[in-house]
């Protein structure tokens, strides 16, 4: 750590030592941290891309080695290829509080989005002309909510989480909602809303991207009736690893998949013309499963042996509030603020930070916000976080694997950054 300035300096020392309190008191602590890939940098970017389960890389060998290189296409019944998107599934499960046999791996978000959103819209009642998209949401799932509309002759209408309840119709198909906005961290009220849009007949399809394996979901005991989530970020399946559908186990007989494929056939190697769907959640796949990354995925996984996610989700909650009490202890006043709620109910496991000033006219100008040079730095000095136009610094903390002393150092690093800025007036309306 640098010499701090005289006034942070007491400060300093008593968040570095409650930190070292939180880490030797901490039930995850190094036994579930050394499952991982992990050097000297601070890596609070696990929202975007998880790091490496140690197991991964000898799983991985011996899967290209053995299973591809020796037993080739003898794999698909002798290895456990064929029912790897159910059983890997079935892994994921218990993190988001689904029952077995709800649950299948494989292919992208994008694509699960496109399955979940169709679907639901096949099983809606009649009469129904719109789906309610979340206004807030990841701007992919928007594009495909659109695409969907123009494909089954309904209307798209954004509308802020909060207000779904309110503006839920009787003509409302379904509403596709993110549990946690990818941007400032906050948490969706997903029984609440889940129920609002029951009480009017409608159905909820959730996107747990930025919640699976952060804190629980419950999609079970919420009543849920279609979600989607990616397996890259917080249960930490490597860049791309493909995503999940769950569907709940009532609505499998009458779930109507717009990409029917051979691997959802009732008899995928009988190669008839006519589509019959087989029974389950195995109607959720589509095409020939991607099996490296599957395989992957599924060591990945194996850090979760022995971990509860409450436990996970206490942590977060403690590692969030103790690094904003670093930022408010070093970071200079003004020049940030957080824009991820302080209440516990509506906070996911990252934090976002809006960075204040921003360089009168740079954007307008073309050149680059002082939030996105503000990380750039904090990279270059080994705390990794990200940036999200125009001013958010984002920062996520993966449980298993974040210690305190990670969120003060990352802290005491941000505070270094900003006091090197020259002062310069804000720009109104900066942040979000």
């Amino acid at each position: 750590m640098s010499e701090t300035p005289e006034n942070t300096a007491p400060q300093a020392r008593e968040h570095a030592a409650r930190a070292g309190q939180l880490d030797a008191a901490d039930p995850l602590g190094a036994t579930v941290r050394d499952r991982f890939v992990l050097d000297d940098t601070v890596y609070l970017d696990g929202n975007s891309l998880g790091a490496l389960p140690r197991a991964v890389p000898d799983r991985i060998a011996d899967v290209i080695t053995r299973e591809w290189g020796e037993l080739r296409i003898r794999s698909w019944d002798e290895s456990g290829w064929w029912t790897a998107p159910e059983r890997i599934g079935d892994k994921i499960a218990p993190l988001i509080g689904a029952a077995p046999g709800r649950v299948v791996v494989g292919d992208s978000t994008s694509i699960n989005v496109f399955k979940a959103v169709v679907g639901g819209i096949r099983m809606a009642g009649k009469g129904c002309t719109e789906i309610l998209v979340d206004a807030t949401t990841f701007p992919t799932d928007g594009y495909i909510a659109r695409s969907a509309a123009r494909m089954t002759g309904l209307a798209v209408r954004p509308v802020e989480p909060a207000r779904i309840a309110d503006e839920v119709t009787e003509r409302t198909a379904l509403a596709l909602v993110n549990h946690v906005d990818y941007r400032t961290g906050q948490l969706n009220d997903l029984p609440g809303i889940t129920t609002a849009l029951h009480s009017a007949g409608a159905l909820a399809v959730w996107d747990l991207c930025h919640s699976a394996g952060a804190l629980p979901v419950g999609v079970d005991a919420h009543h849920v009736d279609l979600a989607v989530g990616c397996t890259y970020k917080y249960l930490n399946g490597g860049p791309g690893s493909p995503s999940y559908l769950y569907v709940r186990e009532s609505l499998q007989e009458r779930f109507d998949s717009p990409l029917p494929g051979w691997n959802s056939h009732a008899e995928p190697f009988g190669m008839t013309p006519d589509y019959a769907p087989a029974d389950g959640i195995v109607r959720g796949r589509v095409g020939t499963p991607d099996i490296l990354s599957l395989l992957a995925l599924e060591a990945a996984l194996d850090v979760w042996d022995g971990v509860s996610i409450e436990d996970v989700r206490t942590k977060s909650l403690a590692l969030t509030d103790f690094f904003l009490d670093c930022v408010a202890a070093y970071v200079p006043p003004g020049r940030v603020r957080s824009v991820t709620p302080q209440d516990h109910g509506r906070r996911g496991s990252q934090v976002s930070l809006a960075c204040s000033p921003m360089r009168a006219g740079s954007v307008e100008r073309g050149g680059t916000p002082i939030a996105a040079e503000v990380m750039a730095e904090l990279i270059r000095r080994g705390v990794v976080g990200d940036f999200r136009h125009p001013d958010v610094l984002r920062f996520g903390f993966t449980p298993l694997y974040t210690s305190f002393a990670d969120a003060e150092r990352a802290a005491w690093v941000l505070g270094e950054v900003l006091r090197a800025l020259p002062e310069e007036p804000a720009v109104a309306g900066a942040g979000r």
